[in-house]
């Protein structure tokens, strides 16, 4: 679309509301089979729509413990938000695309952690859990390529989002370190997946399932 002058938001949110996607926010404990259902009905009432063709699952944190430390509460909580989350809401939204005899396409927000251990900060459980999301990707894009559903996996690198944010206010740093190691020379933005999740979501990329896209500035080649 580029860049609309400010002037002219207004008279096209007025006269021209198509122009403008729909957008709405839906509250949702991902961990929860019964809440992620409930959020789908939400979203498919909101939007006056009989199908969701494509799915972004990105929810999910991390904790910097040794292993020995680790809370187990803590351990189990981080995997039922990036694991469980994960194939809930892929379950979810197959068994309607499926209902509905109609394709769709998915993409698992991974991490590079699950490829390789992240130096120096310990974090054994979401590495273990990205590595899960990983594999959930390639095991469920074989199960469903029949149905005409993609299933596929961005890894990101380092990226400077809220959670990241937090961590390096804590150990400025652990910045200089993760950058040291990156060739491109700096820590991604969310922007920079932005491409990558568009791609995998459209048409363009409608003979691409399973795959694992690294989105990490050449970090996991060196």
């Amino acid at each position: 679309m580029g860049h609309l002058p400010l002037n002219l938001i207004p008279y096209l949110l007025a006269h021209h509301p198509a122009y403008f996607p729909r957008v709405t926010a839906h509250y949702v404990d991902v961990s929860d089979p019964e809440s992620v259902d409930a959020c789908l009905s939400e979203v498919l009432a909101a939007h006056n729509s009989k199908t969701i063709n494509g799915l972004v699952t990105s929810a999910g944190f991390t904790e910097n413990f040794p292993a020995v430390d680790y809370p187990v509460d803590r351990m189990r909580r981080l995997w039922q938000v990036n694991v469980d989350g994960t194939y809930l809401f892929a379950r979810a939204v197959a068994k309607h695309l499926m209902d509905r005899h109609e394709q769709g396409s998915m993409v698992f927000i991974g991490s590079m952690s699950g490829s390789i251990v992240n130096v120096p900060q310990p974090q054994a459980p979401y590495n273990a859990s990205k590595a899960a999301v990983r594999q959930l990707c390639a095991s469920l894009s074989v199960e469903w390529a029949e149905a005409g559903i993609r299933v596929n996996c961005i890894s990101p690198g380092y990226m400077l989002t809220a959670l990241t944010e937090k961590i390096l206010t804590n150990n400025p740093a652990l910045k200089a370190e993760w950058t040291s190691r990156i060739p491109q020379g700096r820590m991604g933005a969310p922007a920079d997946l932005t491409g990558p999740v568009v791609f995998l979501l459209s048409d363009a990329s409608g003979y691409v399932t399973g795959a694992d896209l690294r989105v990490d500035g050449g970090y996991t080649v060196i």
